[in-house]
Parts: C-alpha cells; structure tokens; sequence
C-alpha cells in the first residue's frame, strides 16, 4: 500500500526561521548520522523516517560520510525517499556534508574546490537527487583558503545543486570570516551546526553572537550528549546502550559518578516538569530562540514521538533555568 502522510502533519510541529533568511526550519528534526547505514535494517528506517514526516518533521540531515559504511546512510534515505516520498520533494528539506575521508588519495577529504564538487555530486547520485537543499562544509581545513572553500560553496548553488549553504563545526572567529566572505560572494550562509546541550556549551562563548549579529540559523547536534540526557543512565551504564558498546562516541569512562549525579538530578527537575529528561534537556537547548532547530537520532519510532513530544512544553520558570545552571555546576 502506497504511505499516505498525516494530513494535519503541519498543525502540530513549530517551524522557527533560520536567520534572516525566507527558509524556516521544524523546531526538531532528524538526523541520519546513525542506524541508517549499511549494517542496519532498511524497514526500520523507512519507519523512522515515514514517522518523522507525519509529524511534521520536514528536514531530513545527511552527510556524505553517514553510515557505516561511508555513503550508506544517503543510499538507504535514497531508498526510501523515493519509495515513499518522492511526492512530497517539495515539502522536505534534506542536506548533506562534506569534509570528512571519503576516499583515497589527497582529494577526498576536508575543503578543496575539487573534493566539495565531486562529493556532492557523489551525494546527489547516491540519493537520486537533483539537489539538495542545504550542503554544508563539515569542517574546517586548515590547509585551503577560506576563499576557496566558500568559493566552492557559492559555485555549487549557483550550479543548482544546493538551494542553501551552510557551515558545520567552524569556530565564532572561522564563522565570522566564512560569512563575510559568503556575503560579498552573494551565498549568504544560511546555517550553522554545531555541537551543543547541557553537558557542552561551547557555542555560548562567541558564536551564538557571531551567527545572531550575521543573520544565521543554527541546528544543534547532539542535544542529548550522545544519549547521556536520557533515561538510559539513570542507573549505570548498560551493557547494550552506546557507552556499553564499542562506540566511539561515548565511552562508559565518560559516566562517571560525578555525571551521573547530575543526571538524575536533571531528571528530578525534569519530573517535576511533567518531562522525560530528554524532553527536558531538548527544550533547553531551543529556550530564548538563539536555535532553529533540534536536530535528533533515533533507532526506533518510539524515539521520535518521545522527542517531539517536548515541543508541548518548550517554557522554563526563572526558577526551573537557575536550578539548571545550579546542577550543572555541581
């Protein structure tokens, strides 16, 4: 039976505008960096993502070198866009990356002109897609000139392969000069993503006002410190959660007593506020309207229901922000 998509999907997801810019973004959306890949269930995905469509979720993130294995992540949501989707191309936002190892030799990684074409063009056949709507740099390079990165960055939308720019994992001062260079180039930058939630604050010492004073949205990654925000360390660590396994994005050695503290007091608080924690800790990272958007991991559609459901519930109390700062100081 052919997926018929909820037809009050817009009533019930906000959409925040990202920067100055015409574009609004839904205030969570879905990130593919993990459990899309090669090694993982194709139904399960088309689940997942069928889901976050009913519920307004429209941006769909990627990136060249989502997987395992690199590339498998954009042929699986190629799979599944086209199956399922691919009446509503217009409705969704998707985006990809570039700027991590992708292939041999000194060509296929960081910020050349060469790399930046020839892996969106990678993407775009991976994905089935004539463009995608936001490509962004992934990282910095310390090697290239700024110019040419963003160089590159204005050409590919000027060849219709990206509606938007973007920029990921740049510092306030290499966002500062990035954007500069953008906005005489004519691609204004549209977004920046950047790590960020209660456990790593770092865009707060500069770059929120770099990205507000330049008229740029931002998408938060890893709003749930790589699921330390959740209920799932509430007693421990797990043998089959993330920090339980042979994952390199958290480590059991990264709980520790001292943080786990925390957690279950930021639950507490939660609680008290009729929230998961992750509710809870999504919430804050959207609070006062410096984010556009949330963007999220899942590994089952359970996940994604739980998560917008904290939209419900996006105000904190001076009371309930102070006694925040004050657990997180502990």
């Amino acid at each position: 039976m052919a997926y018929l998509p909820e037809q009050n999907r817009y009533e019930q997801m906000k959409y925040n505008r990202a920067g100055r810019s015409g574009l609004k973004l839904p205030a969570v959306s879905l990130g593919l960096w993990h459990n899309f890949g090669g090694n993982d269930r194709l139904e399960n995905g088309r689940a997942m993502v069928r889901r976050a469509f009913d519920l307004g979720i429209t941006h769909f993130d990627l990136a060249n070198n989502y997987g395992p294995p690199p590339g498998s992540a954009e042929e699986m949501f190629g799979q599944i866009l086209h199956q399922d989707l691919a009446a509503y191309r217009d409705e969704l936002i998707i985006s990809t990356k570039a700027g991590y190892y992708m292939w041999e030799g000194p060509y296929g990684e960081w910020g050349s002109r060469k790399y930046l074409v020839s892996s969106l063009d990678q993407s775009l056949k991976r994905m089935n897609l004539e463009y995608v709507d936001i490509f962004y740099h992934h990282r910095p390079d310390p090697d290239t000139p700024l110019e040419e990165t963003m160089a590159a960055l204005d050409h590919i939308v000027r060849q219709g392969k990206a509606l938007y720019v973007g920029l990921s994992n740049y510092s306030a001062e290499q966002t500062a000069k990035a954007s500069a260079i953008l906005k005489q180039l004519g691609t204004p930058c549209l977004i920046h993503q950047p790590s960020y939630s209660m456990f790593n604050r770092w865009i707060e010492d500069g770059l929120q006002d770099v990205l507000e004073t330049d008229g740029i949205g931002s998408i938060v990654f890893s709003p749930l410190a790589g699921g330390m925000l959740t209920n799932r360390y509430l007693n421990g660590v797990p043998a089959d959660s993330r920090a339980g396994g042979p994952s390199v994005f958290l480590k059991s050695d990264q709980i520790t007593e001292d943080k786990l503290a925390k957690i279950r007091s930021l639950n507490e608080l939660a609680s008290e506020r009729g929230q998961s924690l992750a509710q809870m800790a999504l919430a804050w990272v959207l609070r006062g309207g410096k984010v556009t958007s949330a963007l999220i991991g899942a590994s089952r559609v359970e996940q994604i229901d739980d998560n917008v459901a904290a939209l419900s519930r996006l105000d904190f109390s001076a009371e309930e922000l102070h006694a925040i700062e004050e657990i997180l100081a502990k």
